[in-house]
């Protein structure tokens, strides 16, 4: 089969900052089918259609009680996908990254060897994957070419056909996975209040999966949070 992956990543400047606004970086991605891809877009676009949402994206900072139904809605589209439809993040501990060391001291070296872990353990044999990332400036412009060349060895019976930028206003998949990546960030890092707009868009897909935002084993299909343990061991 043939797969479409659609990644993006919250505080990405974790590494970089000295006054970082989290602990947490995550990094998620939103997968289907690439037969699914034309039917799920048009579904997408009639919601912001019936919800008056103009021609601007549908973001995480958008959430608010004027378009609250909109992504109260869309959880439940994404929901009754099921396997169809499935979002993968792997949250960072930026307190325990050391560039130095693991690194070669550079911030966007580390950025990519954890999208890279992200996508990786989720890739299975005998099918082909297209990865688009939501487009960021980089200092080295092959980087996304090389995360596609690690992936194809690390991944010999399976092929990755292209891992490529893309600019989210583009693509509707993109600022859905957006919405659910905003989601799981701000649940680790405790960034929104329970009583807001956005703490109950978190009670609700909570309810929906009939658990709390927090780490689950590969095994999980729909909504599947790899918090990765920097100190090994067990």
């Amino acid at each position: 089969m043939r797969f479409d992956v659609y990644c993006d990543e919250s505080y990405p400047d974790l590494f970089s900052s000295a006054n970082p606004k989290g602990r947490y970086m995550v990094i998620g991605g939103l997968w289907l089918s690439t037969e699914n891809r034309g039917e799920f877009k048009k579904e997408i676009h009639a919601l912001r259609d019936k919800h008056l949402m103009g021609k601007g994206e549908f973001k995480w900072n958008k959430v608010s009680g004027s378009r609250y139904s909109f992504y109260t809605e869309l959880l439940d589209w994404f929901m009754s996908k099921g396997d169809d439809l499935r979002f993968r993040c792997i949250v960072v501990d930026n307190d325990k990254i050391d560039l130095v060391k693991f690194h070669n001291d550079d911030q966007e070296l580390g950025f990519f060897k954890f999208y890279y872990q992200m996508i990786h353990h989720w890739i299975l044999d005998f099918n082909e994957y297209n990865i688009f990332c939501d487009y960021k400036s980089l200092n080295l412009k092959s980087r996304y070419e090389v995360l596609g060349s690690c992936l194809t060895n690390a991944n010999r019976f399976s092929l990755i056909q292209k891992v490529q930028a893309v600019h989210s206003h583009e693509s509707v998949l993109l600022q859905l996975n957006d919405v659910l990546l905003g989601i799981a960030s701000a649940k680790f890092n405790d960034s929104v209040s329970s009583g807001s707009h956005k703490g109950e868009l978190i009670a609700f897909i909570e309810k929906k999966l009939g658990r709390s935002i927090s780490p689950t084993s590969n095994a999980e299909k729909k909504y599947n949070v790899f918090k990765i343990n920097l100190q090994g061991g067990w």
